[in-house]
């Protein structure tokens, strides 16, 4: 992986979820010069409390596009259902497939404790994902790829046992990702009552004061990620 050629992919159970987690860091990246791809395993289509299903998920797919385009990211879509995403096989070499087909270098999902089952499961699929998709024993369309860096993001419904490991800087990003998120009308206010946009700002200002920036936005990473490899503790 070098510097001049990173592609960030930010896999999300929901449209919405990975602009919310990582899209400062997606923006950041992007404004680079980097390559950033967006994966929405479903629309999250029974979420609104007036439309239906199907047509609030065109509303949502049509938000997610705009949405990408602000944080110049690409886009693509998995046809699963809002609340019905289970970590089957299929499911796992689906997204294995994408992220061999899109070959990026880092990956971000959710973390893995969730009220949400949807989310709870997308870590587990990923997780899975990733594994299949780096194993050349998997006959498929697109060779095998390994992704090099794995991370877990934060989210209001993933909060149980998230514990804050690597901090990204996102303030000269900050206001211009949260313009983004307006692409979706749930962080304009009209879908619940949940403040989604002052959270998601609030948690990059508490993340920033942590680690010593303005705004930032914060990661886990998996257990053997953390191990160390030294020659001596002289820096």
């Amino acid at each position: 992986m070098s510097v001049s050629s990173l592609h960030l992919m930010v896999i999300g159970a929901h449209a919405a979820d990975a602009e919310a987690m990582a899209g400062g860091g997606v923006l950041l990246h992007t404004r680079q010069g980097h390559q950033a791809t967006l994966l929405h395993l479903t629309l999250g289509g029974k979420g609104h409390p007036t439309l239906d299903e199907e047509t609030y998920s065109r509303q949502k797919e049509a938000e997610a596009r705009a949405c990408a385009a602000a944080l110049g990211a690409d886009v693509r879509f998995l046809p699963y259902g809002d609340g019905e995403l289970y970590p089957t096989e299929e499911v796992k070499f689906a997204v294995a497939d994408v992220i061999r087909a899109v070959r990026p270098d880092v990956v971000i999902t959710h973390w893995r404790e969730s009220m949400h089952k949807d989310h709870a499961n997308t870590h587990l699929i990923v997780q899975d994902a990733v594994f299949y998709a780096a194993i050349r024993g998997f006959a498929r369309a697109d060779p095998p790829h390994s992704v090099r860096r794995l991370y877990y993001a934060e989210n209001w419904e993933d909060p149980f046992g998230f514990q804050p490991e690597v901090y990204l800087d996102i303030s000269p990003v900050f206001a211009d990702w949260l313009q983004a998120l307006r692409s979706y009308e749930l962080f304009r206010g009209g879908i619940s009552r949940f403040p989604y946009l002052d959270y998601y700002q609030a948690l990059a200002v508490v993340r920033g004061a942590e680690a010593g920036f303005p705004q930032a936005e914060a990661f886990a990473i998996p257990p053997l990620a953390r191990r160390q490899r030294l020659k001596s503790f002289v820096l």
